[in-house]
């Protein structure tokens, strides 16, 4: 007689994903982008004068892009960049580390098949490659109209919320107001529910600023959701110049300096800080925001900061008005996180005093995540009690899409 040794996965429930990705067809760019644009504004990925296969915002190199895509179209496979990384590094042109796309990657329909698969009961999905292109649109005209044909193509081949299951963010952005309220209206006309923006201020004001309140209010009456996912925040390029550090680099030739300083956890702190500090959920109380794939080892320091620097600036200034509870509790009502599989969410939660605001996310089909999404359980919530791995790995997204509790 054989004994099965195969332990059980540590989740064996439904799983809701925070952090989910697409890869775009080849007309995602082209298919509604305007003429007078397309000189200037078209997508393409092609061979450089460098040598390197890129994808190009008009005449601009994407740097972040080259190295990614094979020139056939080949991928990093999910959840494996360590490997993939280790591969480069040891020069083994015999181990293949990219993989032919799967419909899955591309198309609704295999995404939903591949969800069922996986266990997966609803999800978040971000663009893909568009993402490394947002600190180009730098023109804000341009901008509106990249956007607004990119978010077009998004409806079309995989909708704002399809089944309650697949829940698209399209893009938006503050430099121009008036385009940034027409594409609101026009996507929640069209069932989104969240919305992915860039972190950081726009045109030297803070997006809690009382100019953008028009476009806040049309979100907060349909209750609707904000992403900052992570990107490359354009606004730290002058702190970064007065190190010496440029930004909009191949991550392969980035500084660990822009790593720690310029990417990722600052930006998003200053973001979500900025928010809170403005007063600006007591002005819209149904909005939630989002943090994806910034990790979550921030968090308790954060809160602890910004409950600190609430006493400290009682008496000072509050463009917003003055806070009527600590921002960290403001925190835990209307902003969650999505945690790194790597992050220690034991300590984090430890730290917090809770979990509610900690959501999972596989990063999939990108190889900076997890192979499948009850990986992370596997990776991440081994340390956790059982009601906070089904928080965090399935109960804390969908309670992000409900009304917010005062």
């Amino acid at each position: 007689m054989t004994t099965n040794t195969t332990a059980a996965p540590l989740f064996q429930g439904a799983i809701f994903d925070g952090d989910t990705h697409l890869y775009e067809t080849p007309d995602a760019f082209s298919r509604y982008l305007p003429e007078k644009f397309k000189k200037d504004w078209s997508y393409e990925w092609k061979v450089g004068a460098d040598g390197e296969f890129a994808l190009y915002v008009g005449h601009r190199k994407i740097e972040v892009s080259a190295g990614y895509y094979a020139e056939d179209g080949r991928v990093p496979p999910p959840g494996k960049l360590h490997e993939w990384l280790r591969a480069q590094k040891e020069g083994k042109e015999n181990v293949d580390m990219r993989v032919p796309m799967t419909e899955d990657m591309y198309a609704r329909d295999a995404r939903l098949a591949k969800m069922d698969e996986f266990g997966v009961e609803g999800c978040f999905l971000y663009c893909g490659n568009m993402v490394a292109t947002i600190s180009y649109l730098d023109e804000p005209k341009a901008a509106a109209a990249v956007m607004h044909a990119y978010n077009r193509w998004m409806l079309d081949d995989w909708g704002f919320n399809h089944k309650d299951r697949i829940y698209s963010a399209p893009l938006v952005s503050l430099d121009d107001l008036d385009a940034a309220c027409a594409e609101a209206e026009w996507a929640i006309k069209h069932g989104t529910r969240l919305f992915l923006m860039p972190m950081g201020p726009f045109g030297g004001k803070p997006p809690a600023h009382p100019d953008f309140d028009r476009f806040w209010s049309i979100l907060n009456e349909a209750h609707c959701r904000v992403v900052y996912h992570v990107s490359e925040a354009i606004y730290m390029k002058d702190h970064m110049a007065v190190w010496g550090e440029p930004v909009q680099q191949s991550r392969q030739r980035q500084t660990a300096f822009v790593w720690m300083h310029g990417y990722s956890e600052r930006p998003v702190v200053e973001t979500i800080s900025s928010l809170i500090f403005w007063n600006f959920f007591a002005r819209f109380p149904n909005l939630r925001v989002l943090s994806a794939e910034n990790g979550a080892e921030w968090v308790p320091n954060m809160l602890i900061k910004m409950d600190k620097c609430r006493g400290m600036a009682k008496n000072g200034y509050w463009p917003g008005g003055q806070l009527k509870e600590r921002p960290s509790k403001i925190f835990q009502r209307h902003v969650s996180v999505v945690a790194y599989p790597e992050d220690d969410l034991k300590t984090i939660v430890d730290q917090v005093g809770s979990h509610e605001w900690m959501i999972m996310g596989s990063d999939y089909p990108h190889a900076e995540g997890v192979p499948a999404p009850r990986d992370f359980a596997e990776e991440a919530c081994k340390h956790l009690v059982a009601e906070q791995t089904q928080g965090v790995m399935h109960d804390n997204g969908r309670r992000f899409l409900a009304p917010v509790q005062s």
